[in-house]
């Protein structure tokens, strides 16, 4: 039996479940998603978008889900003391798939935020989920985003009306818990009407020392004259498989950084794209990975320019040591009325040892002729002459290497605009170069 036949047999069985422990907007496009899933399959290397990473292998072995929405017995509130030190966060968990709703942050939203269990609020906010949910994420054109909303039956939503600043950045742990091998499907909608302000971070950790398999699917509506931040920390283990899928459609004025950063994984396929669909936008997308082992890291961007006067930055850096694989692919299309344009994509890639692999694929398509863009990409290995110049210094050499790293990679952590964050990610980065950080302990971003 082919990985997708397994699923298209549970889904045929249990759809009538599966919509029972959903709600009508989650629902609402199952049967499409479906059926494009049985089209179209998980992706695979013959595909050129997944040429590095083969997803649909992933998806073969016999995984647990959990269809009925059982109850999973953890309290996230108190094996969790995940706070940022100084940053003063308000704090929410997924486990696995399901929003957790036993208890919640005792800080209060500002009036009108809307954040929560994106099924209690499809319940209690129909026409306004309805109107975003499933609207970028285009089943028709990706069998993972197809096969997410197939069987995503709950997931997180965050809704910031109009002129609303949210002070206190919000924290998201998304918490993959099993006795067995799991597939999870994790569901965020995110939506800032105009002018409005927030900052979002979300970690993923693992407790259990299971094979966990997690999509996820991410839809980010972004207004006019709207400002939004959101900062992806992954912390979890080898036995771990990643696959996310991030949309953002941004109006005119408005102003995004999305930072990505995968500290310790198995293997992690990232899939970005960014619409800029409004005058005077700006997108700021970075990334980060350090990897060593056997892990893999495969990040695929699109930004695409289709209005004028519109700025994109983009910078993606990895390291990687042993006998890892690293894999960046990223495209900025400026369409032909796009004029006006500023774009600058850069990917530096460092390789620690000559068994590590870096796979890049820097792109642009341009078609309009009143433009600034600019693309470069890079892979080497540690500079010896900086490492014979430090060594001359006193410096052993295994802390001569460390320094090196830690400075190459620097730059993608100073993009975060939250100084808290930003100083405890500096840390983190130096255990993990250190070999301190070499699995999930819960919430290392806190401790």
């Amino acid at each position: 039996m082919n990985a997708e036949q397994q699923y298209i047999d549970l889904f045929s069985q249990a759809e009538a479940m599966i919509c029972q422990h959903s709600t009508e907007v989650l629902n609402a496009p199952r049967a499409t998603a479906f059926a494009d899933f049985e089209r179209l399959g998980f992706p695979t290397r013959k595909q050129e978008k997944y040429k590095y990473t083969d997803v649909s292998k992933f998806f073969e072995p016999d995984y647990g889900l959990n269809l009925n929405r059982l109850d999973i017995p953890v309290n996230p509130y108190e094996v969790f003391k995940c706070d940022v030190p100084n940053m003063s966060t308000s704090l929410y968990f997924v486990v696995n798939d399901a929003f957790y709703n036993k208890a919640l942050p005792t800080s209060h939203l500002p009036e009108g935020v809307i954040f929560g269990s994106l099924k209690e609020m499809a319940e209690k906010h129909p026409e306004l989920v309805k109107k975003y949910y499933g609207k970028l994420a285009d089943t028709s054109k990706d069998g993972v985003t197809a096969f997410n909303t197939a069987f995503a039956q709950d997931g997180v939503l965050l809704y910031v009306p109009k002129n609303v600043i949210v002070e206190r950045p919000i924290q998201l742990v998304n918490i993959l818990r099993g006795d067995v091998n799991f597939l999870v499907n994790r569901r965020v909608l995110i939506v800032l009407e105009d002018g409005a302000q927030a900052r979002m971070l979300v970690c993923d950790h693992a407790m259990d020392n299971v094979n966990f398999l997690a999509t996820q699917v991410i839809e980010v509506f972004v207004g006019e004259n709207a400002v939004f931040d959101l900062y992806e920390l992954e912390e979890t283990h080898t036995s771990t498989v990643r696959i996310s899928s991030l949309y953002v459609k941004q109006e005119a004025n408005s102003n995004v950084l999305l930072n990505g950063m995968t500290l310790y994984n198995g293997t992690t396929r990232n899939t970005t794209e960014v619409l800029l669909a409004g005058e005077g936008a700006e997108i700021n997308l970075c990334g980060m990975a350090i990897e060593d082992k056997n892990q893999h890291v495969d990040n695929n961007t699109s930004i695409d320019h289709s209005v004028p006067n519109c700025t994109s930055n983009e910078l993606f850096k990895y390291v990687l040591d042993d006998q890892s694989v690293g894999a960046f692919s990223g495209l900025v299309l400026v369409r032909p009325d796009a004029q006006h344009t500023s774009s600058q994509q850069t990917n530096r890639n460092l390789c620690a040892t000559r068994e590590a692999h870096m796979y890049t694929q820097p792109q642009l398509e341009i078609y309009a002729d009143d433009v600034k863009c600019s693309h470069g990409a890079t892979v080497g290995q540690l500079d010896e002459t900086a490492l014979f110049y430090m060594r001359q210094r006193g410096i052993p050499q295994r802390e001569a290497r460390l320094l090196l790293m830690f400075a190459f990679v620097n730059e993608v952590i100073d993009t975060i605009r939250l100084d808290a964050l930003k100083d405890r990610l500096h840390l983190l980065v130096e255990k993990r170069f250190r070999g301190e950080l070499n699995k999930c302990q819960g919430c290392a971003i806190c401790k």
